[in-house]
């Protein structure tokens, strides 16, 4: 019979400085090269090449071979889920130059949690479906004061959020298929506590879905070097006009 989860071991692989800066620039989902993962994590190829092979082992990653390279990606939701909790807990890193201190303000602005939006802009996003009454259930605030009901997505104790009949008409003027949602077999409305605004955001199948129909409007852009995200101006201009959302 199996025993208690090694929790210790998780912990002590992500806990490795190189290693964790690895893991977060996987975070939004997508695949990366062991060369960009390396420069991510400062140290040489080899140490790379090291600590990749660890993380695969335990399952934290994947890794897929395209020609002459492997591209490495989070084995999925719970990894990238673990490492919003993990921050949410976690001292923020010193910035100790400007570029530290810009690229730290993008991740803050605007930023893929594995497949959905989250930062400043998310968390803004999930408040204005609940002011316009395309979300109903809560209020986009965390309220750690009521125990069990309020976790961090955590299936059967969060918040309950539904898509109203108004939001569902909403989505549809965005291009977003409520109904084939549905059919899926991922939870369509679900939220994750954003670890910089200390805030509800969307997820489940209706936060991705939301994620890609606003890439392909142009109206964000993923960011080569990070997880950060860009509003275009065509995206403050859509998100204006079709939501009221500056």
């Amino acid at each position: 019979m199996p025993g208690d989860a090694d929790i210790a071991r998780t912990a002590a692989l992500i806990a490795d400085p190189g290693r964790a800066r690895m893991l977060f620039a996987l975070g939004d989902g997508r695949a990366l090269p062991a060369s960009v993962l390396a420069a991510e994590a400062e140290v040489a190829p080899s140490t790379a090449s090291g600590h990749l092979a660890r993380l695969v082992d335990a399952g934290l990653l994947t890794a897929e071979r395209q020609g002459r390279h492997r591209y490495f990606r989070v084995a999925g939701p719970e990894v990238a889920g673990v490492l919003e909790a993990l921050a949410q807990i976690s001292p923020p890193r010193p910035v100790r130059s400007l570029r530290q201190g810009t690229r730290a303000h993008a991740v803050r602005e605007a930023r893929l949690c594995y497949d959905h939006v989250a930062g400043r802009l998310g968390v803004a996003l999930m408040a204005r479906l609940l002011e316009t009454g395309a979300l109903e259930g809560g209020d986009g605030r965390h309220h750690p004061e009521d125990g069990g009901d309020d976790r961090l997505s955590a299936r059967g104790r969060d918040v309950d959020y539904v898509v109203t009949d108004g939001g569902a008409r909403l989505l549809r003027d965005l291009g977003v298929d409520l109904e084939a949602l549905g059919r899926g077999r991922r939870p369509v409305v679900r939220y994750c506590l954003d670890w910089s605004e200390q805030r509800h955001h969307l997820a489940g199948s209706l936060g991705a879905a939301l994620a890609d129909r606003f890439l392909a409007l142009d109206w964000i852009r993923r960011s080569p070097q990070s997880r950060a995200l860009t509003v275009t101006d065509a995206g403050r201009a859509g998100l204006r006009a079709r939501l009221g959302l500056a």
